[in-house]
């Protein structure tokens, strides 16, 4: 073979062996990142003809596919006129935008592409039938998760902007995940080219402040304010330092090595003190600042080190696991020096944790010290409504012993019956937060609102957070005032106002 040959003949194979590889590379290692893309049309019409799974919460469907007439064989529709309610858990499923939340988390299950639907998909290609996808069964109890919308919707004029997170202390379900404003799914999943677009271009304006795409239930950081005092209360705990250990009352204190005074709600002294000092027990239900100060800096030993590990150990400060939409992390921030832990203990300064970490604060001391995995998904069933999996319950850790969270019961029973509001046939154990902030000229705005709780008190069946972002009293939308109803309807809602 003379050069010439020998050179045109190498260039081809080299031609040929790139272009094998460059087909390895697409179909096997870019296969399912292009499967998923949602520009590939091939994909999305092969899906929108076969009926997609059904997305259930308590025996009610809050998502299905109905057949219609066009080139796409299937409408996604959200029912019961409550598709907004549902909207954090569900997500949309769109042609044009893709998917998010359990639409896009169990995506392979709905649209029957899921390697334990196999079975399914041989029988319904021999028989005839039209593949269908899978089923999701989430946990959520569909009377909390609209109580919970309801009282978001009415609890501040024009609709409060927040999130409300319901679990299921002994088992980690989530029985409610709700974040206002919401959006209809129902726009995004229209065959209507202008309908999506007009619903797109007005819930992801760069100037709204509401923000209705954004789950704030999982997604969105807050400083927690004096609900932070459960964890820091925790930490003492810890070291053995006790409900009647005595603290300051007074109304400011001035933080360790600076000139920075901080002070209590309002600037008031700590009510019922004696010789100027309240127990722990005072302090907690009164949520008094200075005395938490004074706990963390001058009471605890290498307080900045238990601190922060406490927090860890109810989940700050690591990535927590997906349930399965992925969970921001919760987390104490930098704390270099005692003034900084001083902030700190009392939930401000650095310190950020997503409504879902807050409600399994709650959760935890009502489970006894024990924090267990929250999770959504309850059952993944086939088209005939055949379990392919049930979720177990699973513990993560214990942060505090059974007698710390006794302890730490018994002081937010205190503290619910110090806070507006509280009464009637449930027994509930609550903190609340007034969790101020500034914006970015650090002009002072309506402080954040927080209710954790967990009801009945005693063998508790539900934990709740609730977070409002903007409360009609301004400066004065305290936790109590404003979260506090709504996170009581909540509770009422699962136990029916019966007592325990």
């Amino acid at each position: 073979m003379n050069t010439p040959i020998r050179r045109v003949s190498m260039a081809v194979i080299i031609m040929i062996v790139a272009l094998l590889a460059n087909s390895t590379y697409v179909q096997v290692f870019r296969a399912d990142s292009l499967r998923a893309d949602p520009r590939n049309n091939r994909v999305l019409l092969d899906e929108y003809a076969r009926q997609r799974g059904a997305i259930t919460a308590g025996g009610s469907v809050i998502a299905t596919s109905t057949p219609i007439n066009g080139r796409l064989k299937f409408l996604r529709t959200y029912p019961g006129g409550s598709a907004s309610a549902f909207a954090p858990v569900t997500g949309f499923y769109s042609f044009q935008y893709g998917s998010t939340s359990l639409e896009q988390y169990e995506n392979s299950i709905l649209n029957g592409n899921d390697d334990r639907l196999f079975g399914q998909r041989f029988l319904d290609m021999f028989s005839g039938r039209d593949p269908r996808g899978g089923n999701v069964v989430t946990t959520i109890d569909p009377k909390m998760q609209k109580a919970a919308y309801n009282g978001m919707l009415n609890g501040c004029s024009g609709g409060c902007r927040g999130a409300v997170v319901a679990l299921e202390p002994n088992t980690g379900k989530i029985l409610a995940l709700v974040s206002t404003p919401s959006y209809d799914p129902n726009k995004l999943a229209s065959h209507d080219q202008d309908v999506r677009e007009g619903a797109w271009a007005r819930w992801n304006a760069a100037d709204s402040v509401t923000n209705p795409m954004l789950n704030r239930a999982v997604n969105q950081l807050y400083p927690p304010g004096s609900t932070f005092k459960v964890i820091t209360t925790a930490a003492a705990l810890r070291q053995g330092i006790g409900p009647d250990v005595r603290l300051t009352a007074a109304s400011h204190i001035t933080l360790p090595d600076t000139a920075t005074s901080l002070s209590n709600y309002g600037g008031q002294t700590c009510p019922d003190s004696s010789g100027g000092t309240v127990s722990l027990t005072q302090a907690f239900q009164y949520s008094c600042n200075t005395a938490f100060v004074q706990l963390t800096t001058e009471k605890m030993e290498d307080p900045t080190s238990s601190f922060t590990d406490t927090a860890t150990r109810f989940g700050l400060n690591e990535r927590p696991s997906d349930i399965p939409l992925t969970v921001a992390t919760s987390t104490t921030g930098d704390i270099p020096d005692l003034a900084a832990l001083g902030q700190s203990s009392i939930g401000q300064r650095d310190v950020r944790v997503t409504p879902l970490e807050n409600a399994m604060v709650a959760a935890t001391v009502a489970n006894g010290g024990v924090r267990m995995q929250p999770y959504l998904v309850d059952k993944l069933q086939s088209a005939d409504l055949r379990t392919l999996h049930t979720t177990q319950p699973s513990t993560i850790n214990s942060p505090i012993d059974a007698d710390q969270a006794e302890t730490l019961t018994q002081l937010m029973i205190a503290s619910e019956r110090n806070t507006a509001g509280a009464g009637g046939a449930v027994s509930i154990a609550s903190k609340t937060g007034t969790a101020e902030h500034s914006d970015e000229q650090g002009t002072a705005e309506t402080p954040y609102s927080w209710y954790i709780a967990f009801g009945p008190s005693s063998n508790a069946k539900v934990a709740v957070a609730v977070i409002v972002e903007n409360g009609d009293l301004g400066a004065a939308s305290t936790g109590g005032a404003i979260a506090g109803p709504i996170g009581r309807a909540v509770i009422n809602a699962r136990l029916g106002g019966a007592g325990g």
